[in-house]
């Protein structure tokens, strides 16, 4: 694969993977009032706050992976994130009978989502993204 297919290819990923934070933390502006109740019923204290948290974090975070910004970081904490509400909110091994696939799908789709993540930081953001840009000699 040439440098330009992986560039291409890591700007992509960062992408999708971003466009898949900044959705879901748009979508829990909408639904702020009953997300937070169902993060209170799940025993989680403050959850107003931890959720204004989660918004800013999912939507931050979403930007700086599509532009390639602090890529290694940003993977670590969304990676980090990403694995709490796996284990907080698709416990599949407590489920019900009738919830146990559904919350089984949702817990190994947060597993795949933590693979991207790692991968993205172990290489960055490539040469297209802003960590990788290089300032212009005088």
């Amino acid at each position: 694969m040439t440098h330009q297919h992986s560039a291409l290819s890591l700007m992509i990923g960062r992408t999708l993977m971003g466009v898949l934070f900044f959705v879901s933390g748009l979508n829990k502006i909408g639904q702020f009032t009953s997300i937070a109740s169902f993060m209170a019923s799940k025993g989680l204290p403050a959850a107003e706050v931890l959720l204004a948290a989660t918004i800013v974090l999912e939507v931050c975070g979403s930007l700086a992976l599509i532009a390639g910004w602090r890529v290694r970081y940003v993977a670590w904490t969304l990676l980090i994130f990403t694995a709490g509400a796996a284990v907080i909110f698709h416990a599949f091994w407590a489920a019900e009978a009738a919830t146990y696939q559904n919350q089984l799908n949702h817990f190994l789709k947060n597993v795949a989502i933590m693979g991207g993540l790692l991968c993205l930081s172990t290489v960055g953001s490539g040469s297209w993204g802003i960590d990788e840009r290089k300032p212009e000699k005088e």
